[in-house]
């Protein structure tokens, strides 16, 4: 299970990795989208105003989703870069929920110490909706980076994301998460921003490098329960 502050975070994070491991290794995955991802645009939260452009984000996660091929998603309205401003609990509900359902082994999401708020409040959500206690169903929890984001984090923050574990892929993986980028129209730049297709295929050329592979994804294990 995948669970996502924002629409696109998913492809951000893991694109390329879960088109790898649906395609070669048959893997069931599952995406929460906890966040609208638009409202904070405006000046004041006004679903109104934005209700058009909310629809076309809507959308673009079936495009997205096409393009990764991952089997299901579930979609929340929590308000963008505004999670501080709900309870936790109620974040906590909904991955509980969500978990309850899908029954997954091992859950990836953002990074704790991620810039964006809402990127944060979905770890600790995660983290808390996960108490290792017997009969816990998930055995694996795993971070990944959000390029625009994570590396924005100050450079002596303690909380800044080293990965320990990568995961190789393949060009084609790497396309299928650049084609489901592009779906997204709210949220595709242009180089050198780090959520342009440029960008990303050369942030999987770093971490493959760091691998002897041609290209990777990074993450962090934060518990894995043998």
């Amino acid at each position: 299970m995948v669970v996502v502050a924002h629409p696109d975070d998913e492809l951000l994070g893991l694109g390329a990795t879960m088109n790898r491991l649906i395609q070669e290794q048959q893997v069931q995955a599952h995406v929460v989208i906890l966040g609208e991802g638009i409202t904070s645009r405006t000046d004041k939260r006004d679903v109104e105003l934005v209700k058009k452009d909310l629809e076309i984000h809507k959308k673009n996660i079936a495009s997205a989703q096409a393009s990764i091929g991952y089997q299901s998603v579930s979609v929340y309205d929590f308000p963008d870069n505004r999670f501080d401003s709900v309870d936790l609990l109620d974040i906590i509900k909904v991955i509980e929920k969500e978990k309850s359902q899908f029954q997954p082994d091992i859950i990836f999401t953002h990074h704790a110490g991620d810039l964006n708020v809402d990127h944060r409040y979905a770890f600790q959500a995660v983290i808390t909706a996960c108490r290792p206690l017997q009969g816990e169903i998930v055995r694996t929890i795993i971070c990944f980076e959000t390029p625009s984001g994570t590396e924005w984090r100050a450079s002596n923050d303690p909380y800044c994301f080293i990965p320990n574990m990568f995961i190789s892929v393949k060009e084609k993986n790497i396309e299928a998460k650049i084609h489901g980028m592009e779906s997204y129209e709210f949220e595709k730049r242009a180089y050198p921003h780090p959520r342009s297709p440029e960008a990303l295929k050369i942030i999987a050329q770093k971490h493959g490098i760091s691998i002897g592979s041609d290209f990777a994804e990074a993450f962090y294990i934060v518990r894995h329960l043998a």
